[in-house]
């Protein structure tokens, strides 16, 4: 008798279908985005400029996934819905990156605080909004880890997990 037990491959997410996987990549961009509006309500994390991007991002990916999930299209359609979740993580991935690189700065060298993203919006166009976010400010320089590692680095994490995973499921999944 053999000590490994034998799993079902139900329960391997590798042998999942493409509209499970889907389903399961819009349920992680929700529960991550729930993450987001619980620390903001909860812990009073207060996103600056960049994590509302970020979050932003996440949304995309999600409304993706969570498209790609109900279609579930056959062959090469699905890398339609692949390129609007790779789009979202190329996104995140370029905001939480420009947010780290600001957290590294030295402390004279970080960008004076400036309005927030709502005054900002109502005060410019979106072009110059852009600008002035990715120049950064010092509330996007504040540091506060969650299980050792800044909130953009988690984020940036996610971003790129789950921009291979679509790639990786839609392979798989396209022939």
């Amino acid at each position: 008798m053999s000590a490994i037990p034998c799993y079902p491959q139900a329960m391997n997410p590798l042998h999942w279908s493409y509209r499970t996987t889907f389903l399961a990549g819009f349920v992680i961009c929700a529960g991550l985005l729930g993450f987001a509006l619980y620390a903001q309500y909860v812990w009073a994390m207060i996103p600056c400029p960049l994590c509302i991007f970020q979050r932003i991002g996440f949304m995309v990916m999600g409304l993706f996934f969570l498209a790609g999930a109900i279609h579930a299209p056959k062959g090469g359609g699905r890398w339609i819905y692949t390129a609007g979740v790779l789009l979202g993580a190329a996104w995140g991935i370029a905001v939480a990156g420009r947010h780290l690189w600001i957290q590294s700065l030295p402390a004279d060298e970080v960008p004076s605080c400036g309005g927030d993203l709502g005054y900002l919006m109502s005060a410019f166009p979106f072009a110059k909004v852009l600008k002035l976010v990715f120049t950064g400010s010092g509330e996007c320089a504040k540091v506060e880890p969650i299980l050792g590692l800044p909130m953009p680095a988690w984020t940036l994490l996610w971003f790129i997990a789950l921009g291979i995973w679509a790639v990786l499921v839609t392979r798989r999944r396209s022939v």
